[in-house]
């Protein structure tokens, strides 16, 4: 096989955007070359260690120089920003050589803003004689027409999610699309020490992003979480560890969840997880007993390691990959945009517990298969080199 590229890799400080990384490492087996936006991101967690890290950091474009005017030009007349990702990411595009295999990962990159970018590499990649295929995607469904031309230039789709593979067959996408669980589910876990206090077994784990305050009342969303630390610290007595997941400028769940841990933190029972890679992390939540958890990652390292789990979601990907775990994302799901009363998330963790062994029994019988799943990311990559 040809040399293997990731790219659009935002960094490992979004430890999910990791996971993908490490994961495919898992799959692959070969040596795997990096682009990263942040290149010091990856000696931070080690990456640099298991694939080759080279930067893809953006050249200045020198004011009324030629590649200035021309790419000016082009955006004013045609409306495209082709030339101006060439220039910008020049060092990049330099490194791939025809016939290279390029896998364009980050799992939801067409859910958020900066889809011209993506189309720009695209388009770019293919003009130079390289394969490219999107790795392991979520897409909302009502995103997808926008996006055909785009999305019909990949060489392969590759879909983590049964919503995401039907709405692209749906809305018409020819090239070819396979549907495979995402690459994370092989992420390794790292044995770890534990915190004072975080008890093995009888630990709570959650997780908060930033993320989702967007996508709902923002009162509401914190009041949930702050009335069900409250619910099990008055009626259980298991302990809580707020667990990262990202910790980007920005978008940082430590700033999230700094709020509750000081609220609580005098009960004894409140644990801070600190930041460290997506094993590590994965290590912390392996300990846990029940995990409710706002990061996809954070919570495909629950599931990945049998821990029951809610996801307090907002996106397709979410019901999408409870889906095809559970045959439903029906209470495995709780949809922030839903929330109409702040006991929301008191009663998905009371239905958790209730099914927990029920939950325990079908990750026995159904995990080991599902993430065996996740390997034939590989053959499929073989269809097209």
């Amino acid at each position: 096989m040809k040399k293997i590229n990731l790219y659009f890799h935002t960094g490992s400080r979004n430890h999910g955007c990791e996971a993908i990384v490490r994961g495919t490492n898992e799959v692959l087996r070969q040596k795997l070359r990096l682009f990263s936006f942040v290149p010091e991101d990856e000696s931070k967690y080690r990456l640099n260690e298991i694939v080759e890290v080279q930067s893809d950091q953006p050249l200045t474009i020198k004011k009324y120089s030629i590649p200035y005017l021309v790419s000016a030009l082009q955006v004013k007349i045609f409306n495209k920003t082709t030339l101006v990702t060439r220039y910008r990411k020049k060092d990049f595009f330099s490194k791939i050589k025809k016939g290279d295999l390029c896998l364009s990962i980050g799992g939801d990159n067409y859910t958020y803003e900066g889809t011209w970018e993506l189309a720009d590499y695209n388009q770019i990649l293919q003009g130079k004689g390289a394969k490219t295929v999107l790795w392991g995607c979520s897409i909302d469904d009502h995103l997808i027409p926008d996006l055909t031309e785009d999305l019909n230039r990949y060489n392969m789709i590759i879909a983590r999610e049964t919503l995401t593979f039907d709405a692209l067959k749906k809305n018409g996408i020819t090239t070819e699309i396979r549907l495979c669980p995402d690459a994370a589910f092989q992420l390794p876990k790292n044995e770890v020490q534990l915190p004072p206090n975080f008890i093995k077994g009888q630990t709570v784990g959650i997780n908060l992003s930033p993320l989702i305050l967007k996508y709902g009342n923002s009162g509401l969303i914190l009041k949930n979480f702050e009335h069900l630390v409250q619910h099990i610290i008055s009626e259980t007595d298991l302990q809580i560890a707020l667990i990262p997941h990202v910790v980007v400028s920005g978008n940082d769940d430590r700033e999230a969840m700094k709020p509750l841990y000081e609220k609580f933190k005098d009960s004894g029972r409140m644990v801070w997880v600190d930041d460290h890679n997506c094993s590590d992390l994965k290590g912390f939540i392996s300990e846990c007993r029940y995990f409710m958890g706002a990061r996809t990652h954070a919570t495909i390292a629950a599931y990945s390691t049998e821990v029951p789990t809610v996801v307090i979601g907002y996106s397709m990907k979410a019901k999408g990959i409870a889906k095809d775990l559970f045959g439903t994302y029906e209470h495995y799901v709780c949809p922030v945009q839903d929330f109409r009363t702040d006991r929301e998330l008191i009663g998905s963790f009371q239905w958790l517990t209730e099914n927990e062994m029920n939950i325990r029994e079908h990750y026995r019988t159904a995990m080991p298969e599902y993430k065996a799943h996740a390997l034939k990311a590989a053959e499929f990559l073989k269809e097209i080199v």
